[in-house]
């Protein structure tokens, strides 16, 4: 060979090389859905995006049924990235991506609704971020982290159409915390408007988890959970004559002391099961009877079974003690919510594409059950799928106040760890498409009828 012959060869071959890479590439691209996304290096583009959607919404937080700017900014946002959307009446903002591309259809859900809470403008250790403009209104459980993670994940998604195939449904649910909830109206209206989901993915994020880490659970991720309101009606009357009174304050008396002996010779001690009163009211003078007497709480449960059967024994403890001290008793509110069990498969996969973009540091293991509970319960009652718990825990920033509380902050870096693990979810899910063996819904009616 000579030497015009060997440079000849030697370019021949670097430019197949380039050729094969190349074509190597776009099959890549075409074929292995996330494989060609980087998607750490993606969510770090976003991640002050990130960090101005949650202040945004956490400075201007609204209450339960009336999220209108709320949803009206989400709507917005969606727009912009060429998304249909949905407003379903007293449920919430529906949004529909498409890839172009068969395949499966993941929905993806975040809750709006704030708390009717007095923010401090302090947590732990320093002033925080962002506080509230909305005074009596704050963001107290994440919600805002929430949102602000599902339309990130969105403009990604959207800005990568190309990456992965299926479809994508998002999911905005108004009303997650208190009254009349957001999620029945959604979950009808996919039934009727025969939209198939084959998973769905939530998130929330958790005081006590680490920045930086995630809690992805086989089995139950967060409790189930019951809302009672019982207004029992009387008589009233003179205090110096009880004797002529039928009086509710008696009746919620006794009715207690049932309920702890309810606790103590009912429940398992292996069953993680509380329940607890948050509201009193009846009578305002030392010598007056009242009429009646208005009582609420609210009961946490491991199983479905444990919940259903602390119902069962209120229903009956109320109604007998009344039937006891001439009372009458009235349900004002009943809401059940099962357990969020997390899918066999469904925890498989997270836990593999988690530590696969975040590394092995990336898993909190879980100690005990948080006792908090979730409406996502019903759409993981509905669908196979995910409930991930992001840590928010951040000594640096001050976070780590528990949820529910003026104090409550969110450590931002944490959101970044949650968008990551939610896109590589939903990616491998859509392009794994695993067998689903083990998940079997639950009747949607029934269930719905529960949580009304």
């Amino acid at each position: 060979m000579n030497y015009m012959t060997g440079v000849w060869f030697v370019r021949s071959c670097y430019f197949m090389s380039l050729i094969d890479r190349g074509a190597g590439y776009f099959y890549n691209k075409k074929n292995n859905g996330g494989d060609s996304m980087d998607i750490r290096a993606l969510v770090k583009k976003e991640e002050k995006q990130l960090i101005s959607f949650r202040r945004y919404f956490h400075e201007y937080p609204e209450l339960s049924q009336k999220e209108f700017r709320t949803m009206e900014f989400i709507e917005d946002r969606l727009h912009e990235w060429g998304i249909e959307t949905v407003r379903v009446p007293s449920g919430g903002v529906l949004g529909f991506l498409d890839s172009g591309k068969p395949g499966w259809t993941v929905l993806m859900r975040a809750d709006i609704d704030a708390l009717p809470i007095v923010e401090d403008a302090t947590n732990l250790s320093k002033k925080k971020v962002a506080v509230s403009k909305n005074v009596g209104a704050m963001h107290a459980c994440g919600h805002d982290g929430h949102m602000a993670m599902l339309l990130t994940e969105t403009k990604i998604l959207v800005e990568h159409k190309e990456d992965w195939e299926g479809k994508v449904v998002l999911m905005f649910e108004e009303a997650e915390e208190l009254g009349k909830r957001g999620v029945p109206q959604l979950l009808r209206y996919l039934r009727d408007h025969h939209i198939h989901i084959d998973a769905c993915y939530g998130t929330h994020v958790k005081w006590d988890v680490p920045v930086g880490q995630v809690e992805i659970i086989d089995g139950s991720a967060m409790a189930g959970a019951y809302f009672f309101r019982v207004k029992i009606h009387g008589v009233g009357g003179h205090g110096s004559r009880p004797d002529q009174t039928h009086s509710p304050i008696e009746a919620f008396i006794q009715l207690g002391a049932e309920l702890r002996n309810y606790r103590m010779m009912r429940v398992p001690p292996s069953e993680c099961f509380t329940y607890s009163f948050g509201a009193v009211e009846g009578g305002h003078e030392p010598n007056v009877v009242p009429d009646e007497l208005v009582f609420a709480g609210t009961a946490r449960c491991e199983s479905q079974e444990a919940g259903l059967n602390f119902r069962k024994a209120l229903m009956d403890i109320v109604h007998h003690a009344c039937v006891m001290t001439g009372c009458r008793e009235e349900f004002l509110e009943d809401q059940f919510f099962p357990p969020t069990v997390n899918t066999k498969e469904c925890v498989e996969v997270g836990r593999r594409a988690a530590i696969e973009t975040c590394g092995e540091d990336v898993i909190h293991e879980r100690t005990s059950l948080w006792m908090g509970a979730e409406t996502f319960s019903i759409i993981e009652a509905t669908y196979p799928g995910l409930f991930v718990l992001t840590g928010i825990y951040d000594e640096e920033v001050g976070s780590g106040y528990v949820h529910h509380a003026p104090k409550f902050d969110i450590g931002e870096k944490g959101l970044v760890t949650g968008v990551e693990v939610a896109l590589s979810y939903v990616l491998a899910m859509l392009k794994e498409k695993p067998e689903i063996r083990s998940f079997k819904a639950t009747d949607l009616e029934s269930m719905l009828e529960l949580s009304e």
